[in-house]
């Protein structure tokens, strides 16, 4: 900064410059870090969460960017008064040019009404240095309409009530691009008290307000991406609760006397509320006294695939009541699915369990086959062709009959019911519980060793399994 024009003094000698190219080097190896910091963070821009973390990086390059250009400055001294100095050993410093143009200085003088600007200033407002720098009346005809009011209170304090200056205004350079300036100044007092000149240091900092906007707008953007994800959440979890069974514990089916079928189910909890899916259990009596049993799952998280459960159950649920049987309903569901407008994938497997002959007819959809366990050993009933709904148009599904007893236990359920195992390992893991669900008394029973054997976390996704035991008609 130029000595002051009223001050009885020299200017300022600049400190050590061992101690200043010390920070420079401190500050240029932070730098650096989070420079690398900043390109381990994705930069396409698809994630709201990693466009705030850039933003932020961007944000502590540009205070960096400009400490190392102050201490410079501060190493080197007023540019009319020391000459360019070499820039650190540990890294290429910015250009001259471009560090000047980023802080000046200007002193106005009141008993003389001269002004005196550095040439870093005319830089900062596009000014042409040949020119006569501006006094404090012509000064805000630079500025934007809205901010000349801040200017004048400001300077106004300094001259009149000796107060610092503190403060930031927008001005339009002669090309028409407007720049945000930071000024700090003080007033310099003669000696009667009274106010002789102000002195200022302007400093532009357009960059970094548009980056502490990208900052602030990016955030804006992650906040409302996480209340629209855990919005989308709970709606999700309140229309899979609303339409998925509540059994906390054995169900029996009414109009059924002592019950046909001992029932059991549970849905699995994903490892992140966000892969909340399009898994299903259900169990329905119908008019003709046969029971639906149905597990299945839809492609895809959040409110998207829970409504297209929730869409598929109600079909399989209003067909299954008209007399449907299980191969031609989920020809049906492939029908539907294949003409929504959002195109999925669903899995599933259906039931119709007759009690008068025990008689179980059922058909899958690319779904794993249903687990038999009699007498303390089990195995995989034998599957009827079936693709996946919503997998090619016009797909037929095969049926297959199986008979069972009393005391036999059917186990449904989804795919990665067990944690970490493909479906072979998984269905070897299940049908090593054999002798443990013969021992079982009831169908809860049952269902609760095989969530022990499963475990409650770990898994990829959700889960669901519903446990049907037959029992004995008195």
């Amino acid at each position: 900064m130029p000595p002051h024009l009223s001050a009885d003094r020299p200017a300022a000698q600049p400190p050590g410059r061992g101690s200043v190219d010390a920070l420079i080097s401190q500050t240029r190896r932070l730098r650096g870090d989070v420079d690398a910091v900043r390109r381990d963070v994705p930069g396409d821009g698809a994630d709201p969460e990693d466009r705030w973390q850039r933003a932020l990086c961007d944000l502590a390059v540009h205070h960096l960017d400009d400490l190392d250009e102050h201490l410079a400055q501060l190493r080197d001294g007023p540019a009319d008064a020391v000459p360019p100095a070499p820039p650190a050993p540990e890294a290429s410093a910015p250009r001259r040019e471009s560090l000047l143009s980023r802080v000046g200085s200007a002193e106005w003088n009141l008993l003389t009404d001269e002004a005196s600007w550095s040439g870093e200033l005319y830089e900062i407002l596009g000014r042409d240095p040949a020119g006569a720098p501006l006094t404090l009346d012509e000064l805000p005809s630079l500025v934007l309409d809205e901010d000349r009011p801040r200017l004048t209170a400001m300077v106004t304090d300094c001259l009149v009530d000796a107060r610092r200056i503190d403060g930031e205004f927008r001005v339009v350079r002669p090309d028409g691009e407007t720049r945000t300036v930071h000024m700090m100044g003080e007033p310099v007092l003669d000696g009667d008290g009274g106010t002789a000149s102000m002195w200022a240091v302007l400093r532009d900092v357009s960059a970094l307000r548009r980056s502490q906007r990208a900052v602030s707008e990016s955030h804006d953007s992650l906040q409302s991406h996480r209340h629209r994800a855990q919005t989308e959440h709970r709606l999700a979890v309140e229309l899979q609760e609303a339409v998925l069974p509540p059994w906390h514990g054995s169900l029996r089916l009414p109009r059924q006397g002592p019950a046909a079928l001992d029932l059991a189910a549970r849905r699995l909890p994903p490892p992140s509320p966000a892969l909340i899916g399009g898994g299903w259990y259900d169990a329905l009596e119908l008019p003709d006294g046969e029971t639906l049993l149905s597990v299945g799952d839809l492609t895809g998280h959040g409110v998207a695939a829970t409504s297209g459960m929730a869409m598929l159950l109600g079909a399989l649920r209003g067909m299954a009541v008209t007399g449907t049987r299980p191969g031609p309903l989920l020809s049906w569901l492939n029908q539907l699915l294949d003409a929504t407008v959002q195109p999925a994938l669903g899995s599933a497997v259906c039931c119709r369990y007759r009690p008068g002959t025990r008689t179980l007819v059922w058909a899958r959809a690319g779904h794993p086959a249903p687990l038999l366990y009699r007498g303390g050993t089990g195995r995989r009933l034998d599957a009827p062709q079936g693709v996946l709904l919503g997998a090619t148009t016009g797909a037929a599904y095969g049926e297959t009959e199986v008979t069972l007893e009393a005391g036999d236990v059917l186990l449904l359920h989804t795919g990665g019911l067990v944690p970490g195992d493909d479906e072979a390992a998984s269905e070897r893991r299940l049908l090593g519980l054999a002798p443990r669900l013969h021992a079982a008394a009831t169908a809860q029973d049952c269902l609760r060793t095989v969530v022990e054997e499963c475990g409650e976390g770990a898994r990829q996704d959700e889960a669901c399994v519903l446990v049907a035991k037959v029992v004995a008609q008195p």
